[in-house]
């Protein structure tokens, strides 16, 4: 069952049949952390018995906006957090090629598609033609964004994954498969095998009278796992590919939705003019007594205030509930995030209008 979700994933992505590994991890950090662990056998097998200390000063590029994980993997794979090359972005994306890194060797890069908190997607195509340039490990962060392959709508959004050699998935987000479900998907066969492989004689006997290529127990870092297959497959069963992409289409046009009503409301200021590329939607609430002052450091101060104190009075009442948070530069805002599409439009006007209620004193 596992091995046929993952090949039906692989073909989403674009693999040929021929190609193409994978296994479930518990959240997609642990995927991510798989694709790191891979990529570095990948170059320098030798690691696996001689350790970091036989290896050059190894350099990870990422963009600035891409999830923690990375940064955690290379520590905890004891590469060092420092050596996570953060490129820099503009409102969205990264603006700038990668740099040469004094004393560091290149070999792995990390893009993004649907950033946690914009839900931006990076230019996967012109990341896969660096990679290509300078014979790169490009891994896709596709943890959020992956979903969105199910859409014929809005697949295009990740056009260049099938040029990956490894892919994060995760269908407990906008496929809504219940907690925990997400794949590390590597394009080169066997390389998890080679990669994490002990044989311990007590599980994984060569000798056992069935096909043993389903034992892939031995793919994993782990020792057990969930089933985390089997929920993914019944799903898959009940609603079809096509039932998962009406999913995905509801969500983003949620997400449009709100985004619509925002701009034609002087209450409300999104923090991007430009409509979302996924179901995230961030803005602030501008509470009457700051509508009208200029910008600048007092203004910023109160209204990073304002997104805390209803969320506060948000809990205490439980009428509604939605994340806030600041980034960068850019003080608190509310990030609104549609995964579920039960939610009807009615819904996001009385969220808008609840905001309105419990924060119009402040």
């Amino acid at each position: 069952m596992e091995e046929v979700l993952l090949r039906k994933m692989q073909s989403i992505v674009g693999w040929s049949g021929h190609e193409g590994d994978g296994i479930f991890c518990p959240g997609g950090t642990i995927s991510n952390l798989y694709s790191i662990l891979v990529a570095r056998y990948h170059f320098y097998p030798e690691v696996k018995t001689r350790g970091m200390g036989a290896l050059p000063r190894l350099a990870i590029f990422t963009s600035e906006h891409s999830h923690y994980s990375v940064e955690k993997s290379a520590a905890v794979l004891g590469m060092g957090s420092e050596n996570v090359v953060m490129v820099k972005c503009d409102d969205r994306r990264p603006t700038s090629s990668f740099l040469s890194v004094q004393g560091l060797v290149p070999f792995y890069v990390n893009a993004t598609a649907g950033t946690t908190v914009y839900g931006a997607f990076d230019p996967l195509s012109d990341i896969a033609d660096i990679c290509h340039k300078y014979t790169l490990w490009m891994h896709v962060d596709a943890a959020w964004g992956g979903g969105l392959l199910m859409s014929d709508r809005h697949k295009m959004k990740l056009q260049g994954i099938e040029r990956a050699s490894s892919v994060t998935w995760n269908p407990h987000k906008m496929m809504g498969v219940p907690l925990q479900c997400s794949a590390i998907l590597v394009k080169k066969r066997g390389l998890l095998q080679e990669c994490n492989a002990f044989g311990a004689e007590y599980l994984f006997q060569t000798d056992k009278p069935y096909n043993m290529s389903y034992d892939t127990g031995d793919k994993s870092i782990q020792c057990g796992r969930h089933v985390d297959a089997f929920k993914f497959w019944l799903m898959w069963k009940a609603k079809g590919s096509e039932g998962f992409g009406s999913q995905v289409n509801k969500c983003l046009d949620n997400a449009e939705y709100l985004y619509d009503q925002l701009q034609r409301r002087t209450d409300f200021e999104l923090v991007f003019q430009n409509k979302p590329e996924h179901s995230n939607v961030c803005f602030w609430y501008i509470p009457p007594s700051l509508r009208g002052q200029p910008p600048g450091p007092d203004r910023d101060k109160r209204l990073h205030q304002v997104a805390p104190q209803v969320k506060r009075r948000m809990m205490e009442k439980g009428s509604v509930l939605i994340g806030y948070q600041p980034f960068r530069a850019k003080v608190n805002f509310f990030r609104c995030v549609f995964s579920n599409p039960a939610t009807q439009q009615e819904d996001i006007d009385f969220l808008l209008d609840e905001i309105v209620r419990l924060g119009k004193d402040l």
